[in-house]
């Protein structure tokens, strides 16, 4: 079983069933669950714009009062397959011969 079939049945399963629901982010969910890496700089390229962790969390004090901006990565719809991406061009990197 490669890594990329792996991790989409993962994030499939991992989903709850939406009976009435209509995905309007699922080509886009699709597209980034179908890339594959065959090349070095690439998935380097990948692992360099998409951040391990999610940088948006803050916490602004103004007149006294503290707010809190939640992260951003939280209402991102597609952000399980962004990370699936980190995370597959993590793998393919892992597995080059150095």
């Amino acid at each position: 079983m490669t890594t990329t079939r792996f991790f989409s049945i993962l994030t499939e399963q991992s989903k709850p069933s939406k009976s009435f629901a209509i995905d309007i982010f699922s080509p886009l969910r699709q597209w980034l669950n179908r890339i594959e890496f065959s090349d070095r700089q690439f998935a380097e390229k990948i692992c360099n714009l998409i951040p391990a962790s999610c940088p948006f969390e803050r916490d602004v004090s103004a007149f006294g009062y503290t707010y809190h901006i939640p992260a951003l990565c939280k209402i991102n719809p597609v952000f399980e397959e962004v990370v699936n991406l980190r995370l597959r061009a993590l793998i393919y990197l892992s597995e080059l011969p150095s």
